[in-house]
């Protein structure tokens, strides 16, 4: 007899929740619960268009429960694979400047926090419910995959089994500027 075999992946999801993510939320959710019983140690959080100080555990409460995200960066460590599931659609100083954010006063800019989440978990990819036709229209998607160093892809079946190819394969790192 052999034990049937578990995965040992260890998996950190940040979903973006609110704006223009709300109408791709089924399709997120479908994720979400495909994803909970495929991975042993798996974790989320929630934020809103970008990555900054704060995240949630529970989207409906986010403005009550924050957790500070450099918490959870010193929880996780580099043995996490990193997946961030958004449309990146927002402005453009949400991700390049302090005080861009459309929710509250950000001191540093979401980039910031990006660079961050990729220098603590090199193996990173971001997954986009957006059809990848629109992303050129987006500059904010354009910047999120330069920081990402290309490592979107499309939320669809073909293309989740390259990015999950990518976090299993292919190391990267952010290039300090």
């Amino acid at each position: 007899m052999m034990p049937s075999k578990q995965n040992r992946v260890k998996v950190l999801l940040f979903f973006d929740a609110g704006g223009s993510i709300d109408e791709h939320t089924r399709l997120c959710s479908q994720l979400f619960t495909a994803a909970r019983y495929e991975f042993k140690h798996m974790e989320y959080y929630y934020f809103h268009n970008c990555l900054y100080e704060f995240v949630w555990k529970d989207n409906a409460r986010r403005h009550h429960e924050r957790i500070p995200t450099m918490e959870v960066l010193h929880r996780y460590h580099a043995d996490y694979r990193v997946i961030i599931v958004g449309d990146a659609y927002m402005s453009p100083y949400e991700i390049t400047h302090p005080a861009g954010s459309v929710e509250h006063y950000n001191n540093e800019a979401g980039s910031v926090w990006l660079q961050r989440l990729i220098q603590q978990s090199p193996y990173f990819v971001w997954l986009n419910p957006t059809p990848e036709q629109y992303w050129e229209l987006a500059p904010s998607i354009k910047i999120i995959r330069q920081l990402f160093q290309n490592r979107m892809f499309p939320l669809t079946i073909n293309s989740i089994s390259q990015a999950m190819k990518a976090l299993k394969n292919s190391r990267l790192t952010f290039a300090k500027e």
